[in-house]
């Protein structure tokens, strides 16, 4: 199925919706649907090349796995049959 086909079935979807709503209820709509197209704001990059170099720590690799396994506390009681 294309994009456009899958696009107009939740337009239509939408607007099925929409039907059951009073007329000032829809011109609210219409009005926060147009607001939303003039303000255009910049998607932060928010892929993990991003969060690239962000953990700074000046203790090596092993010494960290190290502390979290020291960390970790097992409440599970292992009974004897």
């Amino acid at each position: 199925m294309q994009t456009v086909d899958i696009n107009k079935r939740l337009v239509d979807s939408y607007l099925e919706l929409l039907k059951t709503l009073s007329p000032n209820s829809k011109l609210d709509l219409i009005s926060g649907l147009s607001a939303s197209l003039k303000t255009s704001k910049k998607t932060k990059n928010l892929s993990l090349k991003a969060l690239e170099g962000d953990f700074i720590n000046e203790k090596s690799a092993d010494e960290i796995i190290s502390d979290l396994k020291q960390a970790r506390s097992f409440t599970r009681s292992i009974e004897s049959f």
